[in-house]
């Protein structure tokens, strides 16, 4: 429980159903004397869940994850950076922290399950074998970042909202009067609270943040840049060039501090190869075959040839170039509802 209206509509549906239901909260890590911004588990989250779940009649405790987050979360997010990728943490803390971490937890007291505000489903084939399906409401759907579940972590899992919409989500919030329902949702990073990655970055590894070259695609200086972790792939806006046509960020050098820069014709490609690969089946596929792809959470799915080079690395031959291909995020991988798998953009 997170204080927010999906989590909390989640537990309200899983008490209607019968279910011995407790609510758990993660106390997460936070910058010291911001405590109040962080998104997930400020004062105001905390006693919202805690309303909510004395309205619900169910039990509440808050986890202390202060420790394993900063290490395993916040200290990946950083390190992506240094090494001039654009990371992902949510993979990661749906991996590391809310999928062993808090399930672990809520396994040694009895629980039989973890469910959670997530908007995606789980399908049980005739083998016994568990698939992950998106959600009904596709606009909200996020099996991209929960493709880094293994079958042991499905068998455990309850996803009560993907068979409904948002909109009917907060309408069940209404009718059960819960004190979250007209809550607006933060797209942000949780750790991050209402600053900019980059305040982050500046404040917690300025190395980053180096001015140097910007290169044009025949090697030539065309400009500076303020900081490697400033941009990111596709970038247009804030080159600060003056050029006939807009230039795009289409690389990063972190051996030359460098960024080089392309016109939108040179940006992109039409393939790419993704390591820690992860197949939720568990098994990686023996032959090449084709599905979608999706290269970031909010991007389209497109169709792909998808090539297992061994159970790490994966390679991946779109029909067409596309423009944001960003090492450090997430490449995920579906054949039609069934999220299959992915791995991280190399």
């Amino acid at each position: 429980m997170s204080g927010g209206v999906d989590s909390s509509v989640a537990a309200h549906l899983l008490v209607q159903q019968g279910y011995e239901v407790i609510g758990m909260m993660m106390r997460l890590w936070n910058e010291d004397g911001r405590e109040s911004v962080n998104r997930c588990c400020t004062p105001d989250s905390m006693s919202l869940a805690r309303r909510v779940a004395a309205k619900l009649g169910i039990q509440f405790y808050v986890i202390d994850a202060k420790e394993i987050f900063y290490n395993t979360v916040v200290q990946y997010f950083m390190h992506g950076y240094l090494q001039g990728t654009t990371p992902n943490p949510c993979l990661v803390c749906n991996k590391k922290i809310r999928w062993e971490f808090l399930l672990e937890k809520a396994r040694s007291i009895g629980a039989d399950f973890l469910a959670t505000g997530h908007y995606a489903r789980i399908h049980k084939e005739g083998n016994g074998a568990l698939q992950l399906l998106k959600a009904v409401d596709e606009q909200k759907d996020q099996s991209y970042v929960l493709h880094v579940m293994n079958q042991y972590q499905l068998e455990h899992a309850l996803f009560p909202l993907g068979e409904l919409t948002k909109p009917e989500v907060r309408q069940i919030a209404r009718q059960a009067e819960l004190p979250v329902a007209e809550r607006q949702e933060s797209q942000d990073l949780c750790f991050l609270g209402d600053d900019d990655y980059r305040a982050f970055l500046q404040r917690n590894i300025n190395t980053t943040l180096d001015p140097g070259p910007i290169f044009n695609v025949q090697g030539q200086v065309i400009g500076q840049h303020q900081g490697l972790s400033f941009y990111t792939i596709g970038q247009r806006k804030g080159l600060g060039i003056a050029y006939p046509e807009p230039l795009y960020v289409i690389a990063k050098s972190v051996d030359q501090n460098a960024i080089i820069v392309g016109t939108k014709e040179q940006l992109g490609g039409n393939e790419l190869t993704a390591r820690q690969a992860h197949w939720i089946c568990e098994e990686p596929p023996s032959q090449p075959f084709t599905g979608t792809v999706k290269i970031r959470y909010k991007s389209t799915e497109v169709p792909a040839m998808i090539t297992p080079l061994d159970s790490a690395s994966i390679h991946i031959q779109f029909q067409s170039n596309l423009r944001d291909i960003t090492p450090g995020q997430a490449a995920v991988i579906y054949n039609g509802q069934v999220c299959l798998g992915g791995g991280i953009i190399q």
